[in-house]
């Protein structure tokens, strides 16, 4: 991986010393990258934990400015996340490691599709978090069988700034939509790190190739990035989609479409994935129910067929209300008068989430006096205000 280049290429193969002062095999990383590839990883490098330095400045900066909305988690101790060695102090190598995911189909096609709905490539398969970390597992113990040393595995779910550190680590850069861009997978990698106490070659870190291309940044619908590298999750539909609990803020509602869990379109409108390759992991790839599922099948989902459609998958997580809030919205965004008996029957369902998106849904479905005429009916049995507040809003009341 001479120059940093992110694919499964050889390492360089000289002699060097374990943590213990012992001498590792003479090519190790070569094998250690075939050993990776033949675990289903795509790209690999390896960083200096102290590589990411720069990156507390910019991430405390991000927290004070509120950007990162309810994912108190991000707040949590700081300096540990922006720094390997406050997470584990005995760290020496950060080894990186990249899958990747690229779609077999145009990400942006569904959102034509305006009475089926658009799930996030990444999230039409299994959960990334579990199949990748069990990979790592096994390189893990692969790397102590062949050099001894100590690990640690992390997955997108500990404090740990993968992204940053790839690009040091040479598996890409952070492009101007603060995702990672690989000259070989274009946006489509997930990321894996393995923190080890042996003292391992580093690879180069690549140059930032963005240029003067603002492809993601006008792509956004909701106008989330308030400056190239600069997000604000509190307006990024996969934010609003997945980690934000409440309704959804009214101006940020017709923006989202169709799209009822994260959104592609900054990874998508990337001229870098003229490069992109098909993953080659089976349990990544979509299913065919989660490729343009039906608005008017899904918005009859109870708890148990919304965990059973959604077995192994990262959507579960959000649970069955809030998957119906991101339904309803995209109902209310189809233009399609056949779907208004859902939304009808929705705003007796028993979560006031699920009944204050349904009655969004009706307000942009119904004309003015069919609306008025239904809330007439309801409001005054409706005992949550927030729900009042939307049957409300459209009335001017």
């Amino acid at each position: 991986m001479a120059g940093g280049r992110a694919g499964l290429a050889d390492l360089c193969g000289s002699r060097f010393l374990s943590a213990e002062g012992a001498p590792f095999p003479a090519d190790l990383n070569e094998q250690l990258a075939k050993e990776a590839k033949s675990l289903g990883f795509d790209a690999i490098g390896i960083a200096d934990p102290a590589a990411i330095d720069g990156v507390r400045e910019k991430l405390e900066a991000f927290l004070e400015a509120g950007a990162h909305g309810e994912m108190e988690w991000l707040a949590d101790n700081p300096a540990r996340r922006a720094d390997p060695k406050v997470m584990w102090q005995d760290v020496r190598s950060v080894i990186m490691l990249g899958m990747n995911y690229g779609p077999d189909e145009n990400p942006m096609a569904i959102l034509a599709e305006r009475s089926n709905a658009a799930i996030s490539i990444y999230a039409r398969g299994d959960d990334y978090h579990d199949l990748i970390k069990k990979r790592l597992k096994q390189l893990a113990r692969w790397l102590i069988a062949e050099a001894g040393g100590e690990v640690k595995v992390f997955v997108d779910t500990a404090a740990v700034m993968e992204k940053p550190l790839a690009s040091a680590a040479g598996l890409g850069w952070q492009g101007k939509h603060t995702n990672m861009v690989s000259r070989d997978f274009g946006s489509w990698l997930f990321l894996g790190a393995i923190f080890t106490t042996l003292d391992l070659p580093r690879d180069e870190p690549i140059a930032d190739r963005c240029g003067s291309c603002r492809a993601c940044l006008d792509s956004c619908p909701t106008l989330a990035f308030i400056a190239p590298y600069r997000l604000d999750a509190r307006r990024c539909i996969s934010y609003l989609t997945i980690e934000h609990k409440g309704p959804i803020p009214h101006e940020f509602r017709k923006a989202m479409g169709n799209r009822i869990y994260g959104c592609d379109d900054c990874l998508a409108a990337c001229p870098w994935n003229k490069f992109a390759q098909e993953g080659r992991e089976a349990k990544l790839a979509a299913r065919d129910q989660l490729r343009a599922p039906s608005l008017a099948e899904l918005s009859k989902l109870d708890d148990a067929a919304f965990r059973a459609l959604f077995t192994k998958s990262p959507v579960k997580r959000i649970g069955r209300n809030r998957f119906l809030r991101n339904v309803l919205i995209a109902i209310g965004n189809s233009g399609d008068a056949t779907l208004i008996d859902e939304a009808r029957r929705l705003l007796h369902d028993d979560s006031p989430l699920v009944r204050g998106a349904a009655v969004w849904a009706l307000a942009q479905l119904q004309s003015g006096d069919e609306f008025a005429e239904l809330s007439m009916s309801i409001i005054d049995t409706e005992s949550d205000d927030m729900v009042r507040a939307e049957w409300r809003a459209p009335l001017a009341l």
